[in-house]
């Protein structure tokens, strides 16, 4: 149960969000998420580096180039049900 609190706290932050929702849509490096997201590489560099320690983003090397890409499926099924939940229309 640990495990999971940790993993739900990591989709808690805006920051994070926005990268693992870029992510699911392509593999990218550092600069294509700065440009995607305005913000600032250390930002980006300083989530990034959470999520890889957290095993839900992974990093591919090509020369001097870091693609950043989601570890696995389930990432991106976590996402997608989060959001079919936020969308859905409120029962009262």
């Amino acid at each position: 149960m640990y495990e999971l609190a940790n993993l739900l706290k990591l989709f808690g932050d805006n920051t994070r969000v926005r990268i693992l929702w870029a992510l699911s849509e392509s593999e990218m490096c550092v600069c294509d998420l700065c440009a995607l997201l305005q913000m600032k590489q250390p930002a980006v560099l300083h989530q990034l580096k959470n999520l890889k320690q957290s095993r839900i983003v992974k990093a591919r090397r090509n020369g001097k180039v870091i693609y950043y890409s989601l570890a696995d499926e389930h990432i991106r099924q976590l996402l997608t049900l989060a959001m079919d939940h936020v969308v859905e229309p409120r029962k009262i």
